[in-house]
């Protein structure tokens, strides 16, 4: 009698280590959705793969579908440092991304993937803007005076030559006008540096203001619109001014900018609140995005349909919708500015 049962509990053995180690199908596993309406996002651009934005933790997400669904890119190096911003050449395939530790990243294939080419691990620098010369040239400024520049995609990057009078101040935004001919960097302490030869050389333009520009727009008379700091805008008809202040209603800070099809100019800023222009910048009138976030950047797509970026994540936006009524009472003033300057 033993004997038959020591076989069936053998073979019941055997069976059951069979089982264990069969191979077998790993079901699917459930959709996730990255949560990029809760997402600190500080730039958003287009590129030829689709939309591209960076923000917090070193996300860096791309969308092609319009940004119905968005993609975490590939990058070589997971920093976790906060990307400021992307930009991209005229191919819309090769471009870079900045961020804070000196952080500098390079895509070939317009955002679905990066590699890794600069990061200070100890003692880096915020990186705050990048661009793309004529030449070929990229060049990247951030805080504390820092400014580089690289003639060979990135691979070897040198100090970009400033004036001296730029010493420590933060550079917040690098802009060109539409033929690349003409630039300006903006800083804390109204610093706006100008060139006029694409890139190559830069020269100091007399302080108009003394709080922090955080970005600026080429007009298209070839002046240029700067702005920053509790909605204070400047406007000049020319390359080198002289600067007038423009009609604000709020005293808001203004991060970012698009001009749609008709010429109307749309600037975001902190409490959601976005002013727009129809007279090139002179005069402002104000409504709000959803919630009371700091709105960082905004992507026009045909059709007036677009994105906002902000420190509270992605929301849809349509230039051609019916704008909400004017805001009665300035928006606060927020805690943390992109950098530092005098408050004017």
């Amino acid at each position: 009698m033993r004997t038959p049962v020591g076989i069936t509990v053998a073979v019941l053995m055997a069976l059951g280590a069979a089982q264990a180690f069969a191979p077998r199908a790993t079901p699917p596993l459930a959709a996730t959705r990255l949560a990029v309406d809760r997402m600190q996002l500080n730039t958003l651009v287009a590129s030829k793969a689709g939309l591209v934005t960076g923000g917090e933790l070193g996300n860096l997400l791309y969308s092609t579908d319009q940004g119905k669904d968005w993609t975490r890119a590939k990058v070589s190096n997971d920093r976790q440092a906060l990307i400021n911003q992307i930009s991209f050449a005229p191919d819309g395939l090769h471009g870079m991304a900045v961020g804070h530790e000196g952080w500098i990243l390079r895509t070939t294939d317009g955002g679905l993937s990066w590699k890794e080419i600069a990061f200070e691990e100890k003692n880096g620098e915020p990186l705050m803007s990048v661009a793309r010369l004529p030449s070929g040239a990229w060049i990247a400024v951030g805080a504390f005076g820092k400014a580089l520049r690289s003639d060979d995609e990135g691979a070897h990057w040198t100090p970009l030559a400033l004036p001296a009078s730029v010493e420590d101040k933060h550079m917040n935004r690098i802009v060109g006008s539409s033929d690349g001919q003409r630039w300006l960097i903006v800083g804390e302490r109204g610093l706006v540096l100008h060139s006029g030869d694409a890139g190559q050389s830069w020269s100091l333009i007399d302080p108009f203001y003394n709080g922090s520009l955080y970005n600026a727009l080429a007009l298209p008379d070839g002046g240029w619109l700067a702005y920053g700091m509790r909605g204070n805008i400047f406007q000049s008809s020319g390359d080198l001014g002289p600067w007038s202040r423009s009609e604000m209603p709020v005293q808001a800070s203004f991060y970012s900018h698009a001009v749609t099809p008709d010429g109307k100019i749309i600037l975001v800023g902190q409490g959601s609140v976005m002013a727009t222009s129809s007279d090139g910048g002179r005069h402002f009138t104000l409504s709000r995005a959803k919630g009371r976030t700091s709105l960082t950047d905004l992507l026009l797509l045909p059709g007036g349909q677009g994105w906002l970026s902000s420190d509270a994540g992605l929301q849809a936006f349509s230039a051609t919708a019916t704008a909400p009524p004017a805001l009665p009472t300035p928006a606060p003033q927020p805690s943390a500015t992109p950098s530092s300057g005098a408050a004017q």
